[in-house]
């Protein structure tokens, strides 16, 4: 999946951009309070993207 589809997805499920790192930009649910990295690469596989829903308490994206 393309990395900015995916970042799109995140907002809409009110995930918060909260900074960029060297390598990764790191995104924040407030409704859940946890938070998760997310690598900049142009493509991000589904098993990691399926992760990254996990560690934000979010629902899984489907493909």
């Amino acid at each position: 999946m393309k990395r900015k589809n995916f970042i799109n997805y995140l907002v809409n499920e009110n995930c918060i951009f909260v900074r960029e790192g060297a390598k990764h930009s790191v995104f924040f649910n407030p409704l859940t309070k946890r938070a998760s990295t997310l690598p900049r690469h142009n493509e991000i596989n589904n098993f990691l993207a399926r992760k990254i829903c996990r560690d934000l308490g979010i629902k899984e994206i489907k493909k």
